[in-house]
Protein backbone atom coordinates (compact mmCIF):
# COMPACT_ATOMS: atom_id res chain seq x y z
CA UNK A 1 0.00 0.00 0.00
CA UNK A 2 1.36 3.59 -0.89
CA UNK A 3 0.58 6.62 0.71
CA UNK A 4 1.17 10.03 -1.10
CA UNK A 5 1.31 13.66 0.33
CA UNK A 6 -0.50 15.37 -2.33
CA UNK A 7 -0.68 18.84 -0.15
CA UNK A 8 0.76 19.72 2.93
CA UNK A 9 -0.13 23.58 3.72
CA UNK A 10 -2.78 25.53 4.85
CA UNK A 11 -6.40 26.82 4.07
CA UNK A 12 -4.37 29.51 2.28
CA UNK A 13 -1.58 27.46 0.82
CA UNK A 14 2.52 28.34 1.10
CA UNK A 15 3.47 31.16 -0.15
CA UNK A 16 -0.04 32.30 -0.07
CA UNK A 17 -1.90 34.37 -2.57
CA UNK A 18 0.36 37.58 -3.55
CA UNK A 19 3.72 35.73 -2.62
CA UNK A 20 3.81 36.61 0.87
CA UNK A 21 7.19 34.87 2.69
CA UNK A 22 7.82 33.81 -0.76
CA UNK A 23 11.48 35.02 -0.85
CA UNK A 24 12.16 33.84 2.69
CA UNK A 25 10.99 30.23 1.67
CA UNK A 26 12.16 29.81 -1.81
CA UNK A 27 15.53 27.98 -1.45
CA UNK A 28 13.34 25.20 -0.74
CA UNK A 29 10.89 23.56 -2.94
CA UNK A 30 9.75 21.51 -0.31
CA UNK A 31 8.12 24.78 1.45
CA UNK A 32 5.84 25.12 -1.79
CA UNK A 33 2.77 23.35 0.21
CA UNK A 34 -0.55 22.91 -2.01
CA UNK A 35 -3.92 22.72 0.11
CA UNK A 36 -3.68 19.58 2.27
CA UNK A 37 -4.98 15.80 0.36
CA UNK A 38 -3.45 12.66 0.46
CA UNK A 39 -3.86 9.33 -2.11
CA UNK A 40 -3.73 6.03 -0.37
CA UNK A 41 -3.40 2.93 -3.58
CA UNK A 42 -2.95 -0.62 -3.42
CA UNK A 43 -3.06 -2.78 -6.74
CA UNK A 44 -6.54 -2.47 -6.82
CA UNK A 45 -8.14 0.52 -4.12
CA UNK A 46 -7.18 4.39 -5.35
CA UNK A 47 -8.54 6.62 -2.45
CA UNK A 48 -8.09 10.25 -2.26
CA UNK A 49 -8.19 12.17 1.46
CA UNK A 50 -10.08 15.18 0.74
CA UNK A 51 -10.15 17.36 -2.71
CA UNK A 52 -8.90 20.51 -1.82
CA UNK A 53 -9.45 23.43 -4.55
CA UNK A 54 -5.81 22.69 -5.88
CA UNK A 55 -7.15 19.46 -6.85
CA UNK A 56 -6.93 18.90 -10.49
CA UNK A 57 -3.04 20.24 -10.33
CA UNK A 58 -2.45 17.67 -7.63
CA UNK A 59 -3.98 14.91 -9.58
CA UNK A 60 -2.21 15.59 -12.72
CA UNK A 61 1.65 15.59 -11.05
CA UNK A 62 1.02 12.31 -9.16
CA UNK A 63 -0.53 10.95 -12.34
CA UNK A 64 -3.96 9.51 -10.36
CA UNK A 65 -5.58 7.38 -13.13
CA UNK A 66 -8.61 6.57 -11.60
CA UNK A 67 -10.77 7.62 -7.55
CA UNK A 68 -13.00 4.66 -6.17
CA UNK A 69 -13.14 6.72 -2.81
CA UNK A 70 -12.98 9.75 -1.30
CA UNK A 71 -12.90 10.15 2.68
CA UNK A 72 -13.59 13.59 3.78
CA UNK A 73 -12.77 15.73 6.69
CA UNK A 74 -14.96 18.44 6.92
CA UNK A 75 -16.39 20.98 4.92
CA UNK A 76 -14.27 23.94 5.12
CA UNK A 77 -13.16 24.42 1.47
CA UNK A 78 -9.96 23.83 1.24
CA UNK A 79 -10.65 20.57 1.66
CA UNK A 80 -13.70 20.49 -0.80
CA UNK A 81 -13.49 22.78 -2.73
CA UNK A 82 -12.06 19.98 -5.45
CA UNK A 83 -14.80 18.16 -5.47
CA UNK A 84 -15.89 19.73 -9.57
CA UNK A 85 -12.61 18.01 -10.43
CA UNK A 86 -13.87 14.23 -9.61
CA UNK A 87 -15.97 14.75 -12.97
CA UNK A 88 -13.36 13.09 -15.21
CA UNK A 89 -12.70 9.95 -12.70
CA UNK A 90 -16.23 9.57 -13.23
CA UNK A 91 -16.15 8.30 -17.18
CA UNK A 92 -14.59 5.53 -15.68
CA UNK A 93 -16.56 4.00 -14.02
CA UNK A 94 -20.47 3.16 -13.99
CA UNK A 95 -21.27 3.99 -10.35
CA UNK A 96 -21.07 7.53 -8.63
CA UNK A 97 -18.18 7.96 -6.33
CA UNK A 98 -18.74 7.39 -2.86
CA UNK A 99 -17.36 10.15 -0.77
CA UNK A 100 -17.62 9.50 2.94
CA UNK A 101 -17.65 12.19 5.63
CA UNK A 102 -19.50 13.76 8.60
CA UNK A 103 -23.59 14.75 8.34
CA UNK A 104 -22.32 18.08 8.78
CA UNK A 105 -20.06 18.22 5.97
CA UNK A 106 -22.41 16.08 3.67
CA UNK A 107 -25.00 19.05 4.20
CA UNK A 108 -22.59 21.47 3.30
CA UNK A 109 -21.41 19.79 -0.05
CA UNK A 110 -25.01 19.87 -1.16
CA UNK A 111 -25.30 23.06 -0.78
CA UNK A 112 -22.93 23.86 -2.27
CA UNK A 113 -22.52 21.56 -4.86
CA UNK A 114 -26.35 21.73 -5.57
CA UNK A 115 -25.83 21.37 -9.43
CA UNK A 116 -24.59 18.46 -8.75
CA UNK A 117 -27.38 16.84 -7.31
CA UNK A 118 -31.13 16.17 -6.87
CA UNK A 119 -33.86 16.03 -9.56
CA UNK A 120 -31.92 19.55 -11.67
CA UNK A 121 -28.54 17.78 -10.86
CA UNK A 122 -26.47 19.78 -14.19
CA UNK A 123 -26.08 17.12 -17.12
CA UNK A 124 -22.23 15.71 -17.11
CA UNK A 125 -21.29 17.62 -13.75
CA UNK A 126 -19.48 14.91 -11.17
CA UNK A 127 -21.76 11.92 -9.71
CA UNK A 128 -21.31 11.99 -6.08
CA UNK A 129 -22.60 8.94 -3.34
CA UNK A 130 -22.21 10.72 0.22
CA UNK A 131 -22.08 8.37 2.81
CA UNK A 132 -22.02 9.11 6.86
CA UNK A 133 -19.23 7.59 8.11
CA UNK A 134 -19.72 6.44 11.67
CA UNK A 135 -18.38 2.97 12.03
CA UNK A 136 -15.57 1.46 10.88
CA UNK A 137 -15.91 -0.16 7.26
CA UNK A 138 -13.87 -1.77 4.61
CA UNK A 139 -13.04 -0.91 1.28
CA UNK A 140 -12.94 -3.77 -1.49
CA UNK A 141 -11.95 -6.30 1.23
CA UNK A 142 -8.88 -4.69 2.02
CA UNK A 143 -8.44 -1.69 3.49
CA UNK A 144 -9.60 -1.06 6.62
CA UNK A 145 -11.32 2.41 7.54
CA UNK A 146 -12.10 3.70 10.91
CA UNK A 147 -13.29 7.18 11.64
CA UNK A 148 -11.94 9.17 14.16
CA UNK A 149 -13.42 11.76 15.92
CA UNK A 150 -11.42 15.22 16.44
CA UNK A 151 -12.46 18.91 16.95
CA UNK A 152 -11.13 21.54 14.72
CA UNK A 153 -12.01 24.09 17.34
CA UNK A 154 -15.47 23.49 18.06
CA UNK A 155 -16.27 21.82 15.23
CA UNK A 156 -16.85 18.29 14.89
CA UNK A 157 -14.88 16.51 12.29
CA UNK A 158 -12.89 13.65 10.84
CA UNK A 159 -9.67 11.76 11.21
CA UNK A 160 -9.33 8.13 9.33
CA UNK A 161 -7.13 5.16 10.39
CA UNK A 162 -6.50 3.58 7.33
CA UNK A 163 -5.17 -0.06 8.37
CA UNK A 164 -1.87 1.04 10.57
CA UNK A 165 -2.14 4.44 9.29
CA UNK A 166 -3.78 7.73 10.87
CA UNK A 167 -3.99 10.53 9.00
CA UNK A 168 -5.96 13.99 11.42
CA UNK A 169 -5.70 17.25 9.62
CA UNK A 170 -6.68 20.43 10.86
CA UNK A 171 -7.28 19.28 14.76
CA UNK A 172 -6.98 21.15 17.43
CA UNK A 173 -8.26 18.50 20.63
CA UNK A 174 -8.27 14.54 20.25
CA UNK A 175 -10.67 12.61 22.65
CA UNK A 176 -9.26 10.04 24.54
CA UNK A 177 -11.56 7.54 23.11
CA UNK A 178 -10.26 8.17 19.58
CA UNK A 179 -6.60 8.11 21.06
CA UNK A 180 -7.52 4.59 22.34
CA UNK A 181 -8.72 4.09 18.24
CA UNK A 182 -5.28 5.06 16.97
CA UNK A 183 -2.93 3.39 19.45
CA UNK A 184 -0.87 0.45 17.62
CA UNK A 185 -0.65 2.81 14.32
CA UNK A 186 2.58 2.27 12.85
CA UNK A 187 2.26 5.68 11.07
CA UNK A 188 0.75 9.17 12.12
CA UNK A 189 0.04 11.95 10.34
CA UNK A 190 -0.94 14.91 12.38
CA UNK A 191 -1.57 18.31 11.61
CA UNK A 192 0.84 21.29 13.09
CA UNK A 193 0.17 24.73 12.07
CA UNK A 194 3.34 27.13 13.30
CA UNK A 195 5.62 27.19 15.95
CA UNK A 196 3.68 29.69 18.04
CA UNK A 197 1.67 31.45 19.07
CA UNK A 198 -1.20 28.98 20.48
CA UNK A 199 -3.88 28.37 17.89
CA UNK A 200 -7.42 28.46 18.88
CA UNK A 201 -8.58 25.88 16.03
CA UNK A 202 -5.23 23.83 15.54
CA UNK A 203 -2.43 22.07 16.87
CA UNK A 204 0.68 24.22 16.81
CA UNK A 205 3.82 22.19 16.59
CA UNK A 206 5.22 21.81 19.86
CA UNK A 207 1.14 20.51 21.04
CA UNK A 208 1.28 17.96 17.83
CA UNK A 209 5.08 16.52 19.05
CA UNK A 210 3.34 16.18 22.24
CA UNK A 211 0.51 13.96 21.17
CA UNK A 212 2.66 12.12 18.60
CA UNK A 213 4.97 10.85 21.76
CA UNK A 214 1.82 10.00 23.71
CA UNK A 215 0.92 7.67 20.27
CA UNK A 216 4.34 6.54 20.22
CA UNK A 217 3.67 5.48 16.34
CA UNK A 218 6.98 4.16 14.70
CA UNK A 219 7.12 7.40 12.30
CA UNK A 220 5.04 10.69 12.40
CA UNK A 221 4.18 13.09 9.69
CA UNK A 222 3.21 16.95 10.19
CA UNK A 223 1.49 18.35 7.74
CA UNK A 224 -0.81 21.88 7.35
CA UNK A 225 1.93 23.71 7.79
CA UNK A 226 1.94 27.97 7.19
CA UNK A 227 4.41 30.31 5.82
CA UNK A 228 6.26 30.84 9.15
CA UNK A 229 7.28 27.15 8.80
CA UNK A 230 10.60 26.20 6.74
CA UNK A 231 11.16 22.48 5.83
CA UNK A 232 14.90 22.02 6.79
CA UNK A 233 15.14 24.49 9.69
CA UNK A 234 11.45 22.97 11.42
CA UNK A 235 13.65 18.92 11.06
CA UNK A 236 16.28 19.86 12.81
CA UNK A 237 14.60 20.98 15.90
CA UNK A 238 11.99 17.87 15.92
CA UNK A 239 12.32 14.70 17.79
CA UNK A 240 13.76 11.19 16.32
CA UNK A 241 10.83 9.65 14.30
CA UNK A 242 9.01 13.03 14.12
CA UNK A 243 9.61 15.04 10.68
CA UNK A 244 7.55 17.54 8.56
CA UNK A 245 6.33 15.90 5.27
CA UNK A 246 5.97 17.92 2.04
CA UNK A 247 4.28 17.79 -1.59
CA UNK A 248 4.47 14.68 -3.50
CA UNK A 249 5.96 12.76 -1.21
CA UNK A 250 5.31 8.94 -0.87
CA UNK A 251 5.76 5.60 1.61
CA UNK A 252 4.52 2.19 1.35
CA UNK A 253 3.27 0.96 4.71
Amino acid sequence: MRFTFLGTGTSMGVPVSGGFMREELVHDPRNERTRCSAWIETKDTSIIIDTGPEFRIQSIRNRIQKVDHVLVTHEHMDHIGGLDDLRMYNYKRPDPIPVYSTPSAINSIQKRFDYMFGENKYPGSTSLDLIEASEKFWLNDEIEVTPLPILHGSLPILGYRINDLAYLTDVKFIPDSTLQLIQGCEILILSALRWEPEHPTHLTIPEAVNIAQRVGASKTYLIHMNSYVDHEETNKRLPAGITLAYDQQSFTF
